[in-house]
């Protein structure tokens, strides 16, 4: 699978921010002020008649959302990455729970649920990117404070999975700490996991609770398909022999495209050096297909070892 990055963004004070999604009947359009420590603040949801008085919209499009939403389902969000979670919940048409977090002076994290979740679905959007032991502590505290707030149900979204790499011991007395995450999670209280684009399958396996894996794929072949690229000048290059499987699905659904593979070898760790290249990628455009960008060391290697040829 591709990779998808996510950022962790600090906005500024009085910042705005505005979307606008649309219904069956009409547009509902979002603004959110970030105010303070660049915490997401309160949002109002006002229909569209505000722009068009001439436009009738049914009295059930027809929503302020400052008033808390009847529903029993509950988006929270952390500090790792709260312009994506206020995307989710507009797309979804609901407002972010209110809770409050901060951090003492010796660094331990604080987390607060400002209204009630008793009996509510809570889904919770922590993505755990650097840095990565602040924002999974985080996420263990939100969870754990949504359980003793007699939630119904927890659910973890995290699009992306830290420590995902340390799924096996490729050498002796090394730690799995894949395996560690997931019970920690798992003990934290979460009753479901929601992942993008894992390292590993396997790692499915490390929860006991359920797992849903959904994938970037779909979004990243609408984006190529939108380039027009003729399909004879297109091939997909695996960074490395163990992304080939990757790589080939990959190719096979942009119309069956040519494979090429890169042949490195790991000095240590984010240390790569390219010994050969197999498949034909000159005047060609190359499409490389990974499941985790960390430093972009490979891709770069890649590129110049392409441009000596």
């Amino acid at each position: 699978m591709a990779s998808i990055a996510f950022s962790s963004g600090h906005l500024s004070t009085a910042n705005k921010f505005r979307s606008v999604f649309r219904t069956r009947n009409a547009s509902i359009s979002c603004k959110v002020n970030y105010e303070g420590n660049g915490k997401p603040g309160v949002q109002t949801i006002t229909s569209n008649q505000e722009l068009s008085p001439n436009l009738v919209i049914p009295y059930a499009l027809e929503r302020d959302l400052t008033t808390k939403d009847k529903s029993k389902l509950r988006v929270l969000s952390g500090t790792a990455n709260p312009t994506l979670s206020q995307e989710i919940a507009c797309y979804m048409g609901l407002e972010l729970g209110d809770l409050k977090i901060k951090r003492f002076a010796d660094g331990e994290i604080y987390v607060q649920l400002c209204e009630s979740v008793r009996g509510c679905d809570v889904f919770i959007v922590q993505p755990t990117c650097p840095p990565a032991n602040e924002n999974l502590m985080e996420l263990l505290v939100m969870i754990d404070a949504c359980r003793r707030a007699s939630a119904k149900t927890v659910t973890a979204v995290i699009p992306y999975f830290g420590y995902a790499r340390a799924d096996r011991k490729t050498q002796g007395r090394e730690s799995i700490a894949a395996k560690l995450v997931a019970n920690l999670i798992t003990e934290a209280g979460a009753d479901r996991v929601l992942a993008c684009d894992l390292h590993s399958g396997q790692s499915i396996g490390y929860f006991d609770i359920p797992v849903n894996h959904i994938h970037g794929q779909t979004v990243i072949l609408d984006y190529l398909a939108s380039k027009r690229i003729c399909a004879e000048d297109l091939v997909v290059v695996s960074p490395d022999v163990g992304g080939v499987a990757r790589a080939r699905a990959f190719a096979k659904k942009l119309s069956d495209a040519p494979l090429a593979i890169v042949d490195k070898r790991r000095h240590g760790h984010n240390v790569a050096e390219v010994m050969n290249l197999i498949g034909d990628v000159k005047g060609k455009v190359a499409v490389m297909v990974d499941d985790m960008i960390d430093t972009a060391g490979e891709y770069l290697l890649f590129l110049l070892s392409n441009l000596h040829s």
